[in-house]
Parts: C-alpha cells; sequence; structure tokens
C-alpha cells in the first residue's frame, strides 16, 4: 500500500458514482491520523488560485482515503492546514 505524497493524482467517486481526478496539494499529521489536502485536477488547471475548493480526505494511503464528515474535524484540520502553509 502506497503512501499518499504531495503531487499524487488518482481517481475518487463521489456520492453520484461519477469519477473525479484529484491531486494531493499537501499532507499532514494529526494527532496520529493522518490527513490529506486535495483538489479537482479539472480546477486546478483551470482555475485562478483563489478559486480553488480544497477538501481533505484522511487515510494512511489510497485505499484507506475517505471524506471527514465531522464538522468540528473538519475545522480542525483546515486551521492546521493554515497554520502549516503560514509557518
Amino acid at each position: 500500500m502506497e503512501e499518499i505524497q504531495v503531487g499524487d493524482i488518482f481517481t475518487l467517486a463521489d456520492e453520484n458514482d461519477q469519477e473525479e481526478e484529484i491531486e494531493v496539494l499537501g499532507t499532514l499529521k494529526i494527532d496520529g491520523t493522518q490527513y490529506a489536502a486535495v483538489s479537482l485536477v479539472e480546477e486546478l488547471n483551470e482555475a485562478s488560485e483563489e478559486d480553488i475548493n480544497v477538501f481533505f480526505l484522511k487515510g494512511e494511503n489510497v485505499e484507506q482515503l475517505t471524506v471527514i464528515e465531522d464538522d468540528e474535524e473538519f475545522e480542525k484540520v483546515a486551521a492546521a492546514f493554515q497554520e502549516a502553509e503560514q509557518g
């Protein structure tokens, strides 16, 4: 099982079983859990930096990635990524 790396591109199925290519923009371990900041490849190619939607997944490798369902966890992860980016 392959660890997630910045720049990795892989396909994920959304809730409607539509496949989307996503690219890993960053990774961060918080409280022992591995998280990845990702965005749609299509958006990265077409949008300006301010228009890119970033979302977060958790899991140690591509096969285990899951969407963060909990709002509190999402906020914690978003703040940690923002802090790391500015750090």
